[in-house]
C-alpha cells in the first residue's frame, strides 16, 4: 500500500487539493495554517522548511484537522483561537469568530477614548467606563484594553461586558483573564441593556457588534458560517432589528456627551442613519468606513457634556 506523503511540501499540496474539492475559498491558506499549528511553528517557518518530515502522531493530528475542515468547520474553531488586532483570542462554537473588519470598531474606540481622556478634566475617582454589549468572545474590549495598556493608560478605563448568552460571557471571561485584564472588567448576562454596569452610572462609550445579517441571506452564507451561533448573525428582515432595539435604549445608559459605536453591514449605512434619526432626534450619527471603503461602524453621539 502506498505510504502517505510525510514531508511538508507534499502534505501541503495534497491538503490544498482536498480542501479545494471541499469548496474551501482559502484552501492553501487553510492547509498552511493547520499544518503550522500541528508543528507548533508560524507559517513563515513552515514555508522555509518544505522538506521537514512529520511524525506519525503529527500526521494523524493533521489528518483529523483536514477532515474537520473538509466538513466545513472553521479553522479558528479547529485551532481554538483567532488572531485579532495583534493578539490571540480563544474561540469556539459558543461565539462568533472575530473578523478583520471589526478592527475598525477597535480603532474608532481607541480614538474616542484617547480624545476623551486628553480633553476636558475628569473626576479622578471615577474611571472612564466602556460597555461592550453583546461581547461574544470579548475580542473587542480585550483588544482595546491591551492597546491602552501599551499606551500606559493604566486603570483609567474600566470595562463592562455583557451578552445574552451565558456561554459567550464565560468565554469572554477566559479571554479577559488570560490577558491579565480581569481587574478592569465586570461581566454580566442579559439582553442588550437590561443589565446595568453600575446603578445610576451612565457609560462614556458603548460598543456593540450585534447581529446584522438579513434573515433572507442566512441560507446563502458559506458553510463555515453555519458552525457559528445563528443568534450572533441573524439581524432580522433588513439586518437591523437588534440594532434598532439598542438605539431606543441608549438614552437610558449613555452619558451626556457620550457615544455609541455600532458595527453594521456594508450596505446598511443609510438605513442606520435613518433609524438613529427616528429613535434619537437631536443626536448626531456618522458612518465610518473600513479599510475596504465599505460602511462599517455607525457612531451615535449624545449631545451635552
Amino acid at each position: 500500500m502506498e505510504m502517505r506523503p510525510q514531508r511538508v511540501q507534499e502534505l501541503l499540496a495534497d491538503a490544498t487539493e482536498r480542501l479545494d474539492s471541499s469548496e474551501s475559498e482559502t484552501a492553501r491558506l487553510d492547509a498552511e495554517v493547520l499544518l503550522a499549528y500541528v508543528l507548533g511553528v508560524d507559517r513563515s517557518s513552515l514555508m522555509a522548511h518544505p522538506e521537514a518530515v512529520l511524525s506519525t502522531g503529527q500526521l494523524d493530528t493533521f489528518e483529523g484537522y483536514l477532515v474537520r475542515r473538509e466538513a466545513g468547520e472553521p479553522v479558528a474553531y479547529i485551532r481554538g483561537m483567532q488572531e485579532f488586532y495583534g493578539t490571540a483570542i480563544s474561540v469556539d462554537s459558543r461565539v462568533l469568530i472575530p473578523r478583520p473588519e471589526t478592527e475598525t470598531l477597535v480603532e474608532l474606540a481607541l480614538a474616542r477614548i484617547t480624545d476623551d481622556l486628553t480633553g476636558a478634566p475628569r473626576d479622578d475617582a471615577e474611571p472612564y467606563l466602556v460597555w461592550d454589549v453583546g461581547t461574544g468572545s470579548g475580542a473587542v474590549p480585550v483588544a482595546v484594553a491591551l492597546e491602552l495598556r501599551q499606551r500606559r493608560y493604566g486603570d483609567a478605563v474600566h470595562y463592562f461586558v455583557s451578552d445574552i448568552s451565558g456561554d459567550a460571557r464565560d468565554l469572554a471571561t477566559v479571554n479577559v483573564v488570560s490577558h491579565g485584564l480581569a481587574h478592569l472588567f465586570i461581566f454580566a448576562e442579559g439582553d442588550l441593556t437590561e443589565v446595568a454596569p453600575l446603578p445610576g452610572r451612565p457609560v462614556d462609550l458603548l460598543l456593540a457588534n450585534l447581529p446584522y445579517i438579513p434573515s433572507g441571506l442566512m441560507a446563502g452564507l458559506p458553510a463555515a458560517v453555519g458552525y457559528e451561533p445563528e443568534g450572533a448573525l441573524d439581524g432580522g428582515n433588513d439586518g437591523l432589528d437588534v440594532v434598532r432595539r439598542l438605539l431606543t435604549r441608549l438614552p437610558d445608559v449613555l452619558a451626556r456627551g457620550g457615544a455609541a459605536l455600532l458595527e453594521i453591514g456594508g450596505d446598511q449605512g443609510e438605513l442606520l442613519v435613518a433609524a438613529a434619526a427616528e429613535a434619537l432626534p437631536g443626536w448626531d450619527c456618522t458612518v465610518h468606513e473600513d479599510l475596504s471603503g465599505s460602511p462599517r461602524v455607525a457612531q451615535v453621539d449624545r449631545p451635552g457634556g
